[in-house]
């Protein structure tokens, strides 16, 4: 079975790395994105350096507005950049798999997309360091998909296939919560502890102060999760953050660094809202969440 047809919305770190991969292993993607960014593309093609894959250089098309019909988009800008992002695709695609942080993108997606718009999600340590150059730093790289219209399997495993051909780990899972929660339990307790103290992970687990911040944002976020149906637990979440390097900075923490805003709405503002429906309270991630507001001179996230 061929690769299906795949358009990437969003050539940053998650988005340009698979546009790479998938174009180095020959499937069909195109790139959509902005005009500077097309226009670096068709001069100097895409450049990844990759932990896992080595280091490359492809030539995707790459376009600024999508007016051909594909059968799967992959979303992957930052959250606040989602809705001008979308205003670039001028077609149906068959099937919307958002790669995007936190939950509250997929409602957005659902309401031009419907259930076209399906659960997914993405570990990588990867950044754009220029527009058209990519670098992924670590062995972290898996992508999660699921949908709650049973019809669409065979479409989301025949993505999986095309990834895992492409070098990039990936699963098809029984449960929208789970793809969901399973990454955002961990990636929440590592953002916020990382940016509100500047540290690496090494660093935040070898303090007693911060590592039992990293434990209380962990237990909070998994009992929110398990609430929204996902089979969740601060134990796993924590022996993945183990087993990663020391020298780990979330995205978060590099974005406050750069000067640009940092996703803390889209991520904590995510489970800190979900915590509200079930009225779960999270006193160690509300903590944080202000703790890295005042370091990026931005508004909490807001919350009910």
């Amino acid at each position: 079975m061929s690769s299906p047809r795949i358009a990437i919305l969003g050539p940053g770190g998650v988005g340009g790395f698979l546009a790479g991969a998938l174009a180095r292993a020959g499937d069909p993607v195109i790139v959509v994105a902005r005009d500077e960014t097309v226009r670096v593309l068709g001069r100097n093609g895409l450049h990844v350096d990759s932990f896992m894959l080595g280091s490359f250089l492809v030539h995707p098309r790459a376009v600024s507005r999508l007016e051909e019909a594909v059968e799967v988009l992959v979303v992957a800008p930052k959250a606040s950049a989602l809705e001008a992002a979308l205003g670039r695709v001028a077609v149906e695609p068959g099937l919307v798999i958002p790669l995007l942080n936190g939950l509250d993108h997929l409602a957005l997606l659902r309401q031009r997309f419907g259930t076209r718009a399906v659960a997914g999600s993405i570990r990588i340590e990867a950044e754009r360091e220029a527009p058209g150059r990519i670098v992924h730093t670590s062995p972290f790289l898996r992508v999660e998909l699921a949908s709650s219209d049973p019809d669409r399997a065979p479409e989301l495993e025949r993505v999986a296939d095309a990834l895992e051909a492409a070098g990039v780990p990936a699963e098809v899972l029984g449960s929208e919560a789970q793809v969901m929660w399973s990454k955002l339990v961990r990636l929440n307790a590592l953002a916020l502890t990382t940016s509100a103290a500047d540290l690496t992970l090494g660093e935040i687990r070898a303090d007693p102060g911060w590592r039992a911040r990293l434990e209380g944002a962990l237990n909070e976020g998994a009992a929110v999760g398990r609430a929204e149906g996902a089979d969740v637990s601060a134990e796993r979440a924590m022996s993945e953050l183990e087993e990663a390097h020391p020298t780990l900075r979330s995205s978060m923490q590099r974005d406050i660094a750069a000067g640009r805003e940092p996703e803390l709405d889209a991520i904590a503002g995510s489970v800190l809202r979900a915590a509200a429906r079930h009225r779960i309270a999270c006193p160690t991630i509300e903590d944080l969440a202000q703790l890295v507001a005042r370091r990026a001179g931005i508004s909490a996230p807001a919350v009910p």
